[in-house]
């Protein structure tokens, strides 16, 4: 596989704003990477996790946002032997091999990231999958200046990976506080369900994060209903994945043909008012960047607060239930 390289990203800005007497821009610079991690190497995706950080941040980034699954990998295209009412051997060895490559959090993966973070002084996203126990879970990391911050475990795994990861719960509604701005995450397909966005609007996300590994075209138009939606700055970050890059002993069902892309990317930055910024990025790796106006904020909320002026509590409410759930408790 001979990837577009990292260097070859794109960068943006977004709109200074109608005037310069309301005093200095606060901004804040942010990267989406487009990659795709070694399978079954977790070692070797750590150390492309960290080269991707460090290239971004090495750009101005202050804020990096790497792929679903980056660390543990996305299986694009392997059914692990699953059939309705019946499962192979082979299906129950792939899956090991999977489990094994996932990471346990807090753990040394976690930990080499963080100590990346924390000497760049920025922070990160980093999609993975996390093992706890015998279930795995896809999750989005954080990171930041001062290690290791928290994770969002995706709340409902689409369709056919519902067989390789377990659902979170409300717990891991996670949103940071970097100083400058407010940094949540959905992941692929949560994207799609308005309660939760919901859910997080109310948090004050400015930037939505989103790990993915929907190639679609039809994604850019969700991305774009976020950002105008949640008034927010939205962040896409998707695997670009070939063939050639999977180990020579999986046959993915799109055929083992080496240049066959099983992930398109698509990685995307929009405005608060759902104007691109950078990408979408096709036919290769590479980083996006953009440097982000701030105060476009609060002037793409002027109009509308999902949340706050633009919702009617008196018709419409939500119960959110952020209680951690566990299937044993002691004591």
């Amino acid at each position: 596989m001979t990837p577009t390289p990292a260097s070859a990203g794109v960068s943006a800005s977004a709109p200074a704003g109608p005037s310069a007497s309301a005093g200095p821009r606060r901004t804040v610079t942010v990267a989406v990477a487009q990659a795709a991690a070694p399978l079954f190497d977790t070692p070797a995706a750590v150390a492309r996790a960290e080269q991707l950080v460090r290239e971004a941040a090495a750009g101005g980034a202050e804020v990096v946002v790497l792929p679903e699954a980056f660390i543990g990998g996305y299986p694009k295209g392997l059914d692990f032997g699953i059939t309705v009412g019946s499962r192979t051997p082979a299906g129950r060895d792939l899956f090991r091999r999977y489990h094994e490559a996932a990471v346990e959090v807090p753990g040394p993966e976690t930990g080499t990231l963080a100590a990346v973070t924390r000497e760049l002084g920025c922070h990160a996203v980093i999609g993975a999958v996390e093992r706890r126990g015998g279930t795995l879970y896809c999750v989005a990391l954080f990171f930041g200046p001062d290690g290791y911050l928290g994770l969002h475990r995706k709340l409902m795994p689409t369709a056919a990976e519902r067989y390789l990861w377990g659902q979170g719960d409300g717990s891991t509604l996670t949103v940071v506080d970097t100083g400058a701005a407010r940094v949540g995450a959905a992941i692929c397909w949560e994207n799609y369900m308005p309660l939760l966005r919901t859910a997080m609007y109310a948090k004050g996300v400015d930037l939505w994060c989103a790990p993915t590994v929907d190639d679609r075209d039809a994604w850019q138009a969700t991305m774009r209903h976020i950002a105008l939606e949640g008034r927010c700055f939205v962040l896409s970050a998707c695997q670009y994945l070939r063939r050639d890059a999977l180990p020579d002993d999986l046959h993915p069902v799109q055929g083992d043909a080496p240049d066959t892309v099983l992930i398109g990317g698509g990685s995307v930055i929009v405005s608060p008012l759902g104007e691109v910024l950078a990408g979408p990025l096709r036919d290769g790796e590479g980083i996006l960047t953009a440097e982000l106006d701030l105060d476009e904020l609060a002037r793409a909320r002027f109009d509308l607060d999902t949340t706050g002026h633009y919702a009617r509590p008196d018709v419409f409410s939500l119960h959110v239930d952020e209680t951690a759930r566990t299937t044993v408790t002691s004591g």
